[in-house]
């Protein structure tokens, strides 16, 4: 059998951070508002004004960290705004995101609540683009400081006494462009300034996270690891999958041909070269890999659905987007060592959702199927994987058919990750375990895949791209032999 894979049991490479599967929730379209937030007062069942079918489906993916509030919106953001009765807080102008009034209801509390109601870690982005450093400086002693101060006693005032636990916080977001318009030696003398007064109260330590690079902007990384690196613990980088051009056209979340599904999985794949580039360069400044590459917004980016909001970014969901997630989080596990988190945008109604809602409705999409599949290598050991694979072939380009990553679990438990983008062609694959008995093969397993590859889900059938069993596997003395179908993502417990 040609394609084969060989895992090494007893390699362990590096710890897959369980925050690689983080989320991301901006003040953009209908993600927060009918999305996430409801309202005490609305029919829709929720929980303190968050709706409850949403906040279940991110409990059973386990959802370790969520990003908030932006995103663009995170530099004209000012949270003083969000805070108190609901009636006193001020009304704005959302400029960045279809200029629809942001009434401010969700805000610090409602958002801290979220994050405790799904038991995930806050990451909180400043606004370094139009505030000051005493704006994020008060901030930071308004969520973080227990004891007597101007800031903790309006918490207080506010109904919450004891300070929240807050470990992720970025200063600013997108410096280069929508945070500012920034140069990076600029950005980075301002985070130098702001970042001194993001501080550290009582037994918080705060993960401070620095904003980083436009996709293939080597420069910014270079300055800003130059100038800032020994100040920072996380950098920021930003890519989306879009298979057309940005400014003339994405290309659509449906209807699409085989030609943008091939361009749709190379620039996916895009991913692991800017990781090792970016990566390289961080190493020259941190050799230890103290400083995480943090890659806050990824997914693919299509143009919007006919007849909504431009500026609302509403897109379907189909296969191909679930197995862009796929092989970003393969290529992820690749890069365990320097990955310490990624935030997939966004996490309901905007870009490649999880979940997509209208009115009392809700619907789970493929990508949200990848993430439930997917999570069983949170927190895992990254084990050694030597692999000889095939490769999708389309008018002369070659890119490679499979992708895989192995992890074992704090219980033993090894699980394999395996991805065919290819339309048309299963591939036959012998998987050889070493370091681990081979009477121990058990393999059990879920496959997601579709009949077509605009495939998806939608109110009126909810459940065409859902995961199901895999049973094309057989175990034997040395190893497992497999079939992979076209167009399908499987997760695989070995033992």
């Amino acid at each position: 059998m040609s394609n084969r894979i060989l895992i090494n049991a007893d390699i362990s490479q590096a710890r897959i951070s369980k925050h690689i599967y983080g989320h991301f929730a901006e003040h953009l379209g209908r993600c927060i508002y009918e999305g996430i937030w409801v309202g005490e007062e609305s029919s829709i069942p929720n929980t303190k004004g968050i709706r409850k079918d949403v906040l279940e489906a991110l409990r059973a993916i386990r959802i370790p960290v969520l990003r908030w509030p932006g995103g663009c919106f995170a530099d004209e953001y000012h949270w003083k705004d969000g805070i108190g009765p609901y009636e006193r807080r001020k009304r704005m102008v959302n400029t960045h995101w279809g200029g629809v009034i942001e009434n401010n209801h969700f805000g610090t509390h409602e958002f801290m609540l979220l994050c405790e109601l799904l038991e995930c870690e806050p990451y909180i982005c400043g606004n370094v683009g139009s505030g000051t450093v005493q704006e994020m400086s008060e901030w930071v002693e308004y969520m973080t400081f227990d004891g007597e101060s101007p800031m903790a006693n309006w918490r207080e005032e506010n109904g919450r006494e004891k300070p929240w636990r807050l470990t992720y916080f970025g200063v600013g977001n997108e410096n280069w462009g929508c945070g500012g318009h920034m140069r990076p030696e600029y950005y980075a003398d301002l985070y130098r300034r702001y970042q001194t007064y993001v501080r550290n109260y009582g037994n918080n330590r705060i993960f401070k996270i620095a904003g980083g690079a436009n996709v293939d902007d080597y420069n910014w990384t270079e300055v800003l690891m130059k100038h800032a690196g020994g100040l920072m613990d996380g950098l920021s980088l930003h890519y989306y999958t879009i298979p057309g051009d940005f400014w003339l056209g994405k290309g659509s979340a449906l209807d699409f041909d085989t030609d943008e599904w091939f361009a749709t999985m190379k620039r996916a794949l895009h991913m692991d070269e800017l990781i090792s580039r970016h990566g390289a360069i961080m190493d020259k400044y941190d050799p230890d890999k103290r400083v995480g590459l943090i890659i806050d917004e990824w997914g693919t980016w299509f143009d919007v659905e006919p007849g909504t909001n431009p500026g609302f970014l509403y897109q379907q969901n189909s296969i191909r987007d679930a197995l862009v997630a796929a092989l970003h989080f393969n290529i992820f596990h690749k890069h365990a060592d320097r990955v310490h988190m990624t935030n997939i945008a966004q996490t309901v109604n905007v870009l490649q959702a999880m979940i997509l809602t209208e009115g009392d409705n809700m619907i789970l999409t493929p990508t949200y199927h990848i993430f439930d599949m997917f999570k069983v290598h949170q927190d895992a050991e990254l084990l050694s994987v030597e692999s000889t694979l095939g490769n999708f072939e389309h008018q002369g380009q070659e890119l490679p058919q499979v992708t895989v990553s192995a992890s074992k679990d704090h219980e033993g438990r090894i699980h394999l990750s395996l991805v065919n983008i290819d339309l048309g062609q299963e591939a036959e694959i012998y998987v050889e375990v070493r370091g681990l008995d081979a009477v121990e093969l058990q393999p059990v397993g879920r496959i997601l895949t579709a009949k077509h590859m605009n495939d998806h889900n939608t109110f009126e059938q909810p459940n065409t791209v859902a995961p199901a069993p895999f049973e094309q596997v057989v175990a034997d003395k040395a190893g497992l032999k497999l079939r992979l179908p076209a167009m399908s993502a499987v997760t695989l417990c070995l033992n």
